[in-house]
C-alpha cells in the first residue's frame, strides 16, 4: 500500500447483502446498466473484498446482516483512512430507517423493496 489512496473504481458497486437473490437482482440490474458489480454477504467479507481490489465508486449496505452488520462495517470502513473516502448508501427494510442511518453518515438511503429507478438514479448520482 502507497500513501495514497487509489482512484475510486468509478464504474464499480459494491453490494452488501446477505440476501443471495436481492444481490443477484441488483447486481443484473447495475451489469445492464454498464456497472462492474462487486458483492458480499456481510460486512467482514466486503471489508476483505474492499482491501484486496480497487475501490468500488460506491457501497449499497444492508444493515441487519449475520457476522458483521451493516453498522458495524461501516464503524470499521470510517476508521480505515484506505476505505473511508468510498461513499455508502444504506439499502434496508429496518423500521425508523432514518434514524437508524444518521450515525452512520452515509450518503444517503433506500428503503427496502428498493425501485429500481430509485437504486439507478442513486448509483448516478456517485458512479460516474
Amino acid at each position: 500500500m502507497g500513501m495514497f489512496a487509489e482512484p475510486l473504481a468509478t464504474k464499480t458497486v459494491l453490494i452488501v447483502d446477505d440476501d443471495t437473490d436481492i444481490r443477484s437482482t441488483v447486481r443484473e440490474v447495475l451489469e445492464d446498466e454498464g456497472y462492474d458489480v462487486m458483492d458480499a454477504a456481510n460486512g467482514l467479507e466486503a471489508l476483505a473484498k474492499l482491501r484486496q481490489s480497487r475501490l468500488p465508486g460506491l457501497i449499497l449496505l444492508d444493515l441487519s446482516m449475520p457476522v458483521m452488520s451493516g453498522a458495524e462495517f461501516r464503524f470499521e470502513q470510517r476508521n480505515d483512512p484506505a476505505l473511508a473516502p468510498v461513499p455508502v448508501v444504506v439499502v434496508s427494510a429496518a423500521g425508523n430507517l432514518d434514524i437508524k442511518v444518521a450515525p452512520l453518515e452515509a450518503e444517503a438511503f433506500l428503503r427496502k423493496p428498493v425501485q429500481l429507478e430509485e437504486l439507478l438514479e442513486v448509483v448516478a448520482r456517485y458512479c460516474r
